[in-house]
């Protein structure tokens, strides 16, 4: 099991940008590590995802090409790059980590039941 901890959420306009970071206790028993979101009434979904062992990355189609996932092994964190956001993309935005799974597709990368460690939550607002 680890611990994260997310930061750098925030209130933007539509158009601007904003970066999520994820402190992780032990980056080097990750496999996976992931971003989702939740907003009020919806089902929390995967926004990307990266698999710690290459460094190969998933995305959400709504995203694709605004979000970028990245992660810092020395500093043992995670970030998502928020670029040209939406009002669509407020919402709770989560870390999640899972250190067991030896493969994923990119379906089962973005599904929050394949991971079992979770941060807090860090909330993104986007006014239009």
């Amino acid at each position: 099991q680890v611990q994260l901890l997310e930061s750098g959420g925030g209130a933007v306009e539509a158009g601007g940008s904003l970066k999520l970071s994820c402190v992780v206790s032990r980056m080097t028993d990750t496999r996976y590590m992931a971003w989702f979101r939740q907003a009020p009434g919806k089902e929390r979904e995967g926004v990307a995802a990266i698999y710690t062992v290459s460094d190969v990355t998933y995305y959400a189609d709504s995203v694709k090409g605004r979000f970028s996932i990245s992660r810092d092994k020395d500093k043992r964190t995670l970030y998502l790059q928020m670029n040209t956001l939406k009002p669509e993309d407020t919402a709770m935005y989560y870390c999640a980590a899972d250190t067991k799974t030896p493969i994923m597709t990119r379906i089962q990368a973005l599904r929050p039941l394949a991971y079992t460690d979770w941060g807090q939550g860090t909330q993104v607002t986007v006014s239009s």
